[in-house]
């Protein structure tokens, strides 16, 4: 695939695999928006490779559309939208000790954050007959982390949404 002149959106990409991703894909000539709960992390990925920074908070899914549709407006339509952002905290004791907060937390980050990215660009997409969901899931999403049933549980859970998305 070439990326020269394609926009890709990057949730979580104010470091690790996000910024990471960012930088690859600006090497290869795509524009890239950095987006992250910690615009400050963005603003510095996206000043290194002359990209665009927005504060997104994924769970939220008035933040998703907001950047998608001015990212539309002023760069281009989105191309790739790569719904990165992730959080892995673990139990405290056992399997059944983790918090319906951490639950909660899991599944709004690892699964609807891939239903908002999905919800608002598929139409469009569609239309135009091209575009690309990349939602990262890890290894967790098709094996398991022992040490996190809700990052396993909700991980599996986005592979199956990819997947759907897919095959539809």
């Amino acid at each position: 695939m070439k990326f020269t002149a394609k926009t890709i959106i990057i949730t979580g990409a104010g470091q690790g695999i996000g910024a990471a991703l960012a930088r690859e894909f600006s090497h290869r000539g795509a524009n890239v928006v950095v987006t992250d709960i910690d615009l400050a992390k963005a603003q510095v990925v996206a000043g290194e490779i002359n990209g665009t920074a927005f504060y997104c908070d994924v769970t939220q899914e008035s933040d998703i559309q907001r950047i998608v549709t001015q990212v539309r407006n002023t760069i281009a339509p989105v191309d790739i939208f790569v719904s990165n952002a992730g959080i892995c905290r673990g139990e405290p004791d056992h399997a059944a000790s983790a918090s319906n907060t951490n639950w909660q937390a899991c599944w709004d980050i690892h699964v609807m954050a891939h239903v908002y990215a999905a919800r608002k660009l598929a139409p469009e997409m569609i239309k135009r007959g091209e575009g690309y969901f990349v939602n990262t899931a890890s290894a967790a999403g098709l094996l398991t982390h022992i040490d996190s049933i809700t990052y396993s549980t909700t991980k599996h859970a986005a592979v199956g949404l990819a997947e759907w998305l897919a095959i539809t």
